[in-house]
């Protein structure tokens, strides 16, 4: 693990997992100062997200302690006063010491190597059975695009294919913090399947039930449009 000084932006409702680009709008004084900085150096701030969304000026306590070094690809200001950023993740960090300035937020992270080994047979089948299921999860979730299954495929990198796959899952935000927070790929790919076999079930249910909502209202009109014709007839 390497030791660097950073700049940390704090997110309301959103995991950045590495290799995602993501686009954020950013309206908070301290945040917008923190962007503002790191684009007159290396562009790389530390996001990491809130415990909860409500709160306005977090300290350390509202924060995870895991997040996501990104770059800031673009930086664009709105006329309200906003920020819309465009940043890609690189790779997972811990926050070490935390230095709360009266400009922006800053802190020590160390930063987290993520080794694969792409040849393990157990770590190709969870990643195998994994990639099945969010086929399954994407036909049943109609939120997601079915070209993402298309992009899914074609990724080898067995980390990135972890990431992408979590990030876009449409589960609570401290369910992919806690993806987030698997260093370990067998560790990460498990907890995908858990939660999407969760998922899955729940969708499966909400399946029958609109499938039997949709068969009593189809027997009611008919028995309304039975009696109508019957008291045409008569």
């Amino acid at each position: 693990m390497d030791k660097t000084k950073i700049p940390v932006l704090p997110l309301r409702d959103i995991v950045v997992f590495p290799r995602m680009v993501v686009p954020l709008f950013v309206g908070r004084d301290k945040s917008v100062n923190a962007l503002e900085h790191v684009m007159t150096g290396d562009k790389k701030i530390m996001l990491i997200t809130q415990k909860s969304a409500t709160t306005d000026d977090p300290k350390k306590d509202d924060l995870f302690d895991f997040g996501t070094v990104a770059n800031v690809l673009q930086l664009l200001k709105l006329p309200d006063g906003t920020v819309k950023v465009l940043v890609e993740g690189i790779q997972r960090a811990s926050i070490n010491i935390f230095y709360d300035k009266e400009d922006f937020l800053e802190s020590d992270i160390d930063l987290i190597d993520e080794t694969v080994d792409s040849t393990d047979k157990k770590l190709r089948a969870l990643s195998k059975s994994a990639t099945d299921q969010f086929d399954k999860y994407v036909n049943l979730n109609k939120k997601i695009p079915p070209e993402v299954i298309g992009s899914i495929n074609e990724i080898d990198e067995l980390g990135k294919l972890s990431d992408t796959i979590a990030s876009h899952l449409s589960i609570k935000l401290s369910d992919k913090q806690e993806i987030l927070e698997s260093i370990d790929v067998h560790a990460r790919f498990e907890k995908i399947l858990n939660f999407i076999g969760s998922e899955l079930d729940v969708m499966q249910v909400e399946k029958k039930i609109r499938g039997r909502v949709k068969t009593q209202m189809e027997k009611t009109q008919r028995e309304y449009y039975l009696n109508e014709q019957m008291k045409a007839i008569q």
